[in-house]
């Protein structure tokens, strides 16, 4: 049975920076608490090694500290102090240390760590996994389930279980958030009842049942300041209840999947201890690796590199400085490129200056917007904006002169901004990519000290933390030049060694035809952005408080009495003891389950009260992700949403998205739906959605050369209805639902015991189902063996483009890092081709639609296998054929498919009302 363990990452850094002295490395870094948190983490990874310990693993963090919670109560940790000064910069290294770990990291904006542990604990127990929390938090208790999901003390060596929960509050962990909303949190000031302990609110719960009994009690208590207090705080109390309830249903930003124990690989951890000069953890790294390296690479003919002697570089203050380095580069013909800028959102940061890189130490910055800050007695000498970006101008767009940029995309941006369109360029974010994903991260620093043996000067070096952090213009011009003048030098020295691997290791075509020219794309559809109707969402926030409030109130009335319907405990007595369900099924822990598969069956027997619980989850989940949360990603210049794409985020190719995530908003509902309907054309516009069908299946049936699937898709059958009877000789909703299931699983080289999960049967039963479908479709079965074999001799799989994403662990002696690496090497080469051919269709559809005719038409989101465009309404018919042609044909001529790309198109006045 799958183990996860969820670490709460908060407690052990603090622990970690009050248990040592202030320490530092070698770089003047203070890292006490770095090398505390290091310790333990590799204490708490022995120990379980020797135990039972965890096929599932991942380290949960705090991403800010504004969430929420926040907006409920404004002084909920009003009172906590700040963290001490020198342990802010540690935050990065020791999320740098958990990764050198080959541990997830997760955090995610406007969530409390405890929040995402609750959620992947109640994800993994509906999956019949097993769930340790490594932390002695209280509020994390309120998880408790005997026999399924436990707590771990580490600094006391013992397991946290019921027993433990109701010996310390008085209550078992399901009545433990009543207990807590009536005693309050001095810490985390959580206002509760005044004068209300821990004895007397256990005692108050276990005579009265839960919190609203208690305060509906209230009035017929004995006089006294007890009663007095439950009457004026009863606001208080129910605010307070909220403020400790665990959000259970936090969309998931790794998949259970993801967090599949890799085992501590040696070459990224000693790379971090070496950084820091941690000896005694060096020598107890082993030396010895297991997984195959990747092949080596031919020697590349260059010219010995001198270091980066930062005191060379130029600060250009005049005309006829610029105007030389201008000349310098045209004669060239390259040159590498940096911005400097106000901030992180490249459509709402301001330009500070430019830096240029013709040859190794042969750099230049070039400021336009210094000055604003004590450090300066007056503006410093730097030449006037307007000139800079008139003289640069031809020479950022001239055809002749190769642009070289590190994560290109944002400067293209900024430049854009500016009135600069730059071409032709090259990115080495994404010639990393392309030449060694799966092999390690692609950010400047780690690249430099991969392939240069430089350490890059560290931004914070530069600005400072905490409150005397400065803006990059307040920065002295000294200072500023040395660091962005490094990232111009950093950036065409690492260009210098990519670029010759480029066709040595087969991956010009994915860099060249792929990836390359989707950097403007991506860039142009950031910019462009999709227009969010705040109103709409704020419409919805209380439409569904109104309704939530509502369907309260309705399923107490169905239930005979009130009751907390965010507790799964409470809700499962509900329905199978109060009301005497039939069908019921408990966990090990012996709660009744109410997961969403319960749920739909009881309502799809007609039972009205499960139907309404369903429906306040999803108000609820909808409410607090959504409509409140997406509000604060509108840009106040532009009214519109502007997600940030990362083309390096996911190592197969696909596309990723952040600040917001457009690609976690809901779909599968029809009251999600209503989400996407905020998202809105501008008057006289349409949205206009783009879907692949299927794309993966049908990959899979040309990859693996599956007869029966490929003649089924040219005859444009329903794929699942063939599988169904192919399986079980008939198609009715519960063989088609299963035929689906198998599809997608069987890519995904899913166990017996995983489909037994999905499929809720035995794992005999499940592993039955999969010998019969390699029976039917036995090119699935070769596909799978040719596609481990291929991974394990070479270190990589590849996608019909020639994509390579490498698998180090495939071969590891760890039978859990082994099978995690196996299961996505066998996905890895459908999902990357279908990512590749999408991002060809992207690349492809702006020529297409200027020839067309079309110069209006915007694409403005892609998401999943999906492109989003938004298009005057006169133009929708002329545009369909040609969008549909474009993404259809988007393989050829590189790749010529035995089955037919389908595309389903929907317009509409909101991308809800496309689909």
């Amino acid at each position: 049975m799958p183990h996860l363990y969820l670490v709460d990452g908060s407690g052990y850094i603090f622990r970690a920076y009050h248990r040592l002295p202030p320490l530092t490395n070698q770089h003047g870094e203070p890292v006490g608490a770095v090398y505390g948190y290091t310790t333990m983490l590799w204490k708490l990874a022995d120990e379980l090694h020797k135990a039972d310990g965890p096929t599932h693993m991942a380290v949960i963090l705090d991403k800010s500290s504004k969430t929420f919670r926040n907006d409920l109560y404004d002084q909920y940790k009003a009172h906590r102090p700040p963290p001490p000064e020198d342990l802010v910069p540690q935050f990065p290294m020791i999320r740098d240390a958990t990764r050198a770990f080959s541990l997830p990291c997760i955090e995610e904006e406007g969530w409390e760590a405890d929040d995402l542990i609750a959620s992947y604990a109640k994800a993994a127990l509906a999956q019949g996994w097993q769930v340790t929390i490594v932390s002695s938090d209280k509020d994390l208790m309120q998880l408790v389930e005997d026999g399924s999901l436990d707590l771990y003390d580490t600094m006391n060596n013992r397991r946290l279980g019921r027993a433990h929960v109701e010996e310390k509050f008085g209550v078992g962990p399901e009545k433990l958030g009543d207990v807590l909303a009536l005693m309050g949190d001095s810490v985390d000031n959580v206002p509760g009842v005044p004068g209300v302990g821990p004895k007397t609110a256990a005692k108050l719960i276990l005579e009265h049942g839960d919190l609203e009994s208690v305060l509906a009690a209230a009035p017929d208590m004995k006089k006294g300041k007890l009663r007095d207090n439950l009457i004026e705080h009863a606001e208080m109390a129910r605010l307070s209840r909220r403020l400790v309830e665990l959000s259970c249903d936090v969309p998931l930003p790794d998949p259970l999947d993801a967090l599949e124990m890799q085992g501590i690989p040696d070459a990224p951890l000693r790379a971090f201890l070496e950084h820091h000069g941690f000896r005694s953890l060096i020598a107890k790294l082993s030396a010895v690796a297991d997984a195959p390296v990747a092949a080596a690479v031919a020697p590349v003919a260059q010219e010995e590199e001198p270091p980066c002697n930062h005191d060379g570089y130029e600060t250009v203050t005049d005309v006829d400085a610029l105007d030389r380095w201008i000349i310098a580069a045209r004669h060239q013909g390259w040159m590498a490129v940096d911005t400097e800028t106000t901030g992180t959102d490249p459509m709402r940061a301001d330009l500070v200056g430019i830096s240029i890189a013709l040859h190794p130490n042969l750099a230049c910055y070039i400021p336009i917007a210094h000055g604003g800050s004590d450090m300066f007695a007056e503006k410093p000498v730097q030449l006037d904006r307007a000139l800079v970006l008139e003289r640069l101008k031809p020479l950022l767009e001239d055809e002749s002169v190769l642009k070289i940029g590190h994560n290109l995309k944002y400067d293209f941006i900024i430049l854009s901004r500016c009135g600069i369109t730059v071409a032709p360029y090259d990115d080495t974010i994404v010639m990393s990519f392309d030449l060694d994903a799966g092999l390690h991260g692609h950010g400047m620093d780690e690249l430099a000290a991969t392939h240069l043996s430089h350490q890059c000067i560290a931004y914070k070096d530069v600005v400072g933390t905490g409150k005397k952090q400065l803006g990059f213009h307040e920065v002295d011009l000294k200072a500023a030049t040395r660091y962005a003048a490094e990232d111009a030098d950093v950036t065409l020295r690492l260009w210098r060694r990519f670029k010759p691997r480029l066709p040595y290791e087969r991956a010009t075509t994915v860099y060249e035809l792929v990836d390359r020219p989707l950097v403007r794309v991506i860039a142009e559809m950031e910019m462009a952005g999709v227009k969010v109707d705040a109103a709409t969402l704020s419409r919805l926030s209380e439409e569904f408080a109104g309704q939530m409030a509502s369907l309260e109130t309705e399923i107490h009335g169905l239930a005979g009495g009130p009751f907390t319907i965010g507790s799964p405990k409470q809700l499962g007595d509900v329905l199978f003891v109060q009301l005497g369900l039939k069908g019921g099924r408990k966990g090990k822990s012996g709660v009744y389950s109410t997961d969403v598969n319960e749920l739909e069956r009881l309502a799809g027997e007609g039972v009205e009260i499960a139907r309404k619980v369903l429906d306040w989850r999803q108000l609820s989940k909808l409410k607090s992700t959504y409509t409140d949360a997406l509000q604060q990603q509108i840009n106040p210049q532009t009214g519109r949403v502007h997600t940030s794409y990362s083309l390096t985020g996911a190592q197969t190719g696909r596309l990723s998205s952040t600040d917001p995530n457009l690609q976690n908003i809901p779909i599968r509902t029809e009251i999600g739906r209503q989400i996407r309907d905020a998202f809105v054309a501008e008057p006289g516009n349409v949205i206009l959605a783009a879907d692949y069908s299927q794309i993966e299946l049908r990959l899979a049936a040309h990859i693996a050369d599956v007869p029966a699937l490929r003649d089924a898709f040219a005859a444009g059958e329903d794929i699942h209805n063939r599988t169904a009877t192919e399986l079980f000789g008939e198609v009715n909703r519960d063989t088609r639902a299963r035929a689906k299931t198998i599809n997608f699983a069987i890519l995904y080289g899913i166990s017996r015991w995983g489909l037994a999960g999905r499929l809720d049967v035995s794992p005999d039963e499940a592993q039955s189902m999969i010998d019969r479908y390699f029976e039917r479709f036995p090119g699935i079965n070769r596909y799978i063996a040719d596609t481990l074999a291929e991974a394990k001799e070479r270190g990589y799989t590849t996608t019909l483009f020639g994509r390579k994403t490498h698998f180090p662990r495939i071969r590891a002696s760890n039978p859990n890092e082994r099978a995690g690496s196996e299961r996505a090497a066998i996905n890895a080469p459908i999902q990357g081709t279908s990512a590749d051919i999408i991002k060809r269709a992207m690349t492809r559809m702006g020529p297409a639609l200027i020839e067309a005719g079309l110069p209006d038409v915007r694409m403005l989101m892609q998401v999943h296998d999906e492109l989003v465009f938004e298009l005057p309404a006169g133009d929708v018919e002329t545009a369909r054929p040609v969008i549909e042609r474009v993404m259809a044909t988007a393989a050829e001529p590189l790749v010529k498919l035995t089955v037919p790309l389908a595309v389903e198109i929907g317009v509409g006045p909101s991308w809800g009302a496309a689909h």
